[in-house]
């Protein structure tokens, strides 16, 4: 089946659109929560599901290592191994290999490395890496990428120019009929002229659509944000543009205002396993001694299955340390972002997008983004 990008509506340089793809249509802008090892941690499938969630994120670098992308392959791809049905990206590796690997050796062809989970010697390469994205069978892919320090423009420098040889690699080890789709990722650090010179080399290549790495990865808000005004309009208008890593909530409101589709995230997950959950007027640490006796749910905006509980029922089960507290909260915190993106994307088809942000972002902001420390 072809992948497809249509803009539907448009409000300032914000789009709301469609991505047709082999296992569904993702409407956009979308939030996709981040299953690192086919899971999406505590959360099932179906849970997904309910939560109309479009688009689920797994990692090419964990599941070569554990159980193996040729295994998944055998046993029907990912879709069939975790038993989802909707669209599936997965990413490149290249952000694990240079972050949880023992590196060992980065030439121009790719990246020699020690797994972290055994110490064996390993070697990804971009013909490597497309070759497991086949094997694991996602619909969309992305290239193989070095991810710098935002902030060293010598080691920005070089890593541009290994990107770019990697992505003509990895186009080269792409066949033209692929029913996957193939994205390209900008880099260039919070540097404007190596930002522009990444994009003009990645959207020449003409891809099926672009993405902007190397954010959220040590550098200021204000300096990603400046990024972002640097770098989207040198993205061509009829392809998706995706932000990688990034799911503050006023990081979405932030990027889809500038004009950004899709993005993912481990923090809604991540933020559940210690107690801290999304609300409207900022996030909040349910380990805090204030909701002990509080009756109310996490949020009154969201009506999900974890919506039933008190915060002080989930407060207890965060102190006891009990499993339902990672599923509930984590459940919320997805569909507290899900619901935010959709409702931008409706405000954007009804011109009302810059209302709305100004009626979020105080109200959320007003509280430290830094959650609440435990008594």
């Amino acid at each position: 089946m072809a992948f497809e990008f249509e803009v539907v509506a448009t409000d300032g340089n914000a789009r709301a659109g469609i991505l047709h793809t082999p296992h569904g249509d993702i409407p956009t802008p979308v939030f996709a929560p981040v299953g690192t090892a086919a899971t999406v941690k505590a959360v099932p499938p179906r849970d997904l599901e309910d939560l109309n969630i479009k688009l689920v994120l797994s990692n090419t670098y964990h599941l070569h290592l554990r159980p193996g992308d040729e295994l998944v392959r055998d046993l029907g791809g990912l879709h069939n191994f975790m038993a989802w049905n909707g669209p599936l990206l997965t990413d490149s590796g290249g952000f694990q290999v240079f972050s949880l690997g023992e590196i060992n050796r980065i030439d121009d062809d790719g990246v020699t490395f020690r797994s972290h989970l055994d110490g064996s010697a390993r070697r990804l390469t971009p013909g490597r890496s497309m070759e497991i994205q086949r094997n694991l069978g996602a619909d969309i892919i992305m290239a193989f990428d070095q991810c710098p320090n935002p902030n060293h423009r010598d080691e920005v420098q070089a890593a541009n120019e290994r990107t770019h040889r990697w992505l003509r690699l990895c186009r080269e080890n792409h066949p033209d009929d692929s029913n996957q789709a193939l994205f390209g990722i900008v880099q260039g650090g919070v540097f404007p002229d190596l930002r522009q010179a990444s994009a003009r080399f990645v959207t020449d290549m003409d891809l099926k659509g672009y993405a902007i790495g190397g954010l959220a990865v040590g550098e200021t808000k204000e300096e990603m944000y400046q990024t972002l005004d640097d770098t989207l309009p040198s993205l061509p208008g009829d392809r998706p543009r995706y932000l990688m890593g990034v799911g503050e909530p006023d990081d979405l409101v932030e990027g889809i205002c500038r004009g950004v589709d899709i993005f993912d995230c481990v923090i809604p997950t991540r933020l559940a396993r210690h107690g801290a959950a999304f609300t409207q007027a900022g996030r909040i640490n349910l380990r805090n001694s204030k909701f002990k006796t509080d009756e109310s749910a996490i949020d009154a905006s969201l009506s999900n299955y974890a919506s039933q509980f008190s915060r002080a029922y989930l407060r207890h089960l965060v102190v006891a340390k009990e499993l339902l507290a990672y599923y509930l909260i984590s459940l919320h915190n997805i569909d507290f972002l899900a619901r935010h993106v959709e409702s931008m994307r409706r405000a954007i088809i009804a011109g009302t997008l810059q209302e709305y942000a100004a009626q979020f972002l105080p109200r959320y902001l007003r509280r430290n983004p830094v959650a609440e420390s435990a008594p």
